[in-house]
């Protein structure tokens, strides 16, 4: 059986299509691509939350795409188990639908940012990251202005105690320090995963 997928769209999205065209090319099946109001969604095998400014960022970004119709249904497939991919606004969705913990704050610097990155990959235990090794340094894109991942103590403490931090933005040579941290995130924090490594945010753009 085909590989299907599935992109929610928001008023405001951008990068919905870049997402589409990389499932289509690595799927080699078109993802179904869903607007914000629509209430159910057929059977699928991935659910894509596009990078974006949903609602044009107005009051925190993601907040109001959070309470779109849509997310209703993807709240319940992923209680359910299905996975879920947030990529930048989508990670910001993910935080305050709160089906992902802590939040994505203004850059340090209070400025956009742009450019390739360098992160590690911190695990590869999950169906998101199996085909790296734990400890390997990529390069993807970010292109952000509220990419600083927050999050209280105890939180930041259970995510790394339950290996659910994904990537961290690092040197080249894999030093977690500050001089690699783009936007001031906790712990140099790209992406996490809840408790069962089913959903996934990230800030950069894989696509």
């Amino acid at each position: 059986m085909a590989f299907r997928a599935a992109v929610i769209v928001f008023p405001g999205s951008n990068c919905d299509r870049d997402i589409a065209v990389a499932l289509e090319k690595t799927a080699g099946k078109a993802p179904l691509m869903v607007w914000h109001t629509e209430t159910s969604l057929p059977k699928v095998d991935l659910i894509v939350l596009p990078g974006g400014f949903s609602y044009g960022d107005y009051l925190r970004c993601g907040a109001m795409a959070a309470q779109s119709p849509v997310m209703r249904e993807v709240k319940s497939r992923g209680d359910a188990g299905v996975p879920i991919l947030g990529v930048c606004n989508g990670f910001q969705i993910l935080c305050e639908a709160g089906l992902l913990p802590g939040v994505l704050l203004r850059n340090a610097q209070l400025k956009f940012i742009c450019r390739d990155v360098t992160l590690k990959v911190e695990t590869d235990q999950s169906l998101f990251t199996n085909r790296y090794a734990a400890g390997q340094i990529i390069q993807i894109p970010i292109a952000h202005a509220d990419g600083n991942y927050f999050a209280d103590t105890r939180t930041l403490d259970a995510l790394e105690s339950e290996n659910r931090i994904a990537f961290r933005y690092s040197t080249p040579e894999g030093k977690t320090d500050s001089s690699a941290n783009p936007n001031g995130a906790a712990k140099n924090i790209a992406g996490i995963f809840n408790k069962n490594k089913t959903i996934l945010g990230l800030m950069p753009h894989p696509e």
